[in-house]
């Protein structure tokens, strides 16, 4: 895997990387240019249009965010173009006032643990617990989502805010249905590290995310893969892994096909 080559470098978005060049569990490799990670984009440049939509053929993008941040924020500038189809499905679990930055509360119903020893692994709790909040507060959306990735019609991509948290848990079950390795998956979430730094320095100058940052460590905001390989335990205790609780939630064999086809062919 050369991650050199999956970041893309564009203006106006900081987080943006190709899910291609994956090693899946049967030893093949997810295919480069099809389907897109991202921070959010209403700051995106002309220039980073034509990129994305003239020369790497980006035709969906499923916004993660929620309504307020849509709202906030604006839908940026690739919803004026007809060839762009913009997909929101609000996941509806950010954690702070309007963002998925960091959780402010634990929610015990989506927690398997009990009593953690220490603060580390009280944060490792509470991430993977709004993790699988998403899961089951908008099984919809999420299915929703990995849907439009699955569609085999040009570039797809998939963001939210900070292209960590939200998006961290969609790209994982795309990875994930397509055969990713488990490790590798959890490598491609932790590499938003790379980046966050530049990422919460977007966020903060924007009203809508700064009172959810201000006062934080950078470093209270990494994806330690503590965080995604937990996520992974406990969909695997409660459904088996992930094709279990899709499967639950209306997958189909069809449906893993398509996704396969998409990253795999």
């Amino acid at each position: 895997m050369n991650n050199k080559e999956r970041w893309i470098v564009l203006d106006g978005a900081v987080n943006v990387r190709d899910l291609g060049g994956l090693p899946t569990a049967d030893g093949a490799t997810t295919r480069f240019g099809r389907i897109l990670r991202a921070d959010n984009l209403q700051g995106l440049s002309g220039s980073d249009v034509t990129r994305l939509v003239g020369e790497l053929k980006l035709r969906h993008v499923v916004d993660l965010r929620s309504d307020a941040e849509v709202r906030m924020e604006g839908p940026g500038p690739l919803l004026r173009l007809p060839e762009v189809g913009i997909h929101h499905l609000s996941l509806f679990a950010e954690g702070g006032q309007y963002t998925d930055a960091e959780a402010d509360t634990i929610d015990s119903r989506a927690l398997p643990w009990q009593n953690p020893q220490d603060e580390r692994a009280m944060a490792e709790l509470r991430v993977t617990g709004y993790y699988y909040g998403y899961l089951r507060d908008r099984p919809d959306s999420v299915v929703h989502a990995l849907r439009v990735l699955a569609k085999d019609d040009g570039m797809a991509l998939v963001h939210c805010a900070a292209g960590k948290d939200r998006t961290g848990v969609v790209s994982a079950l795309a990875l994930a249905v397509a055969g990713v390795t488990k490790d590798a998956i959890i490598a491609d979430y932790a590499a938003t590290g790379e980046r966050i730094e530049l990422i919460l320095a977007r966020l903060r100058a924007s009203e809508t995310y700064r009172t959810d940052l201000d006062g934080k460590p950078a470093d209270s905001h990494l994806p330690r893969p503590e965080y995604m390989a937990q996520f992974f335990t406990t969909l695997e205790n409660r459904f088996g892994g992930p094709l279990g609780w899709l499967d639950a939630h209306g997958w189909t064999e069809r449906d893993t096909e398509a996704m396969r086809t998409r990253l795999l062919v």
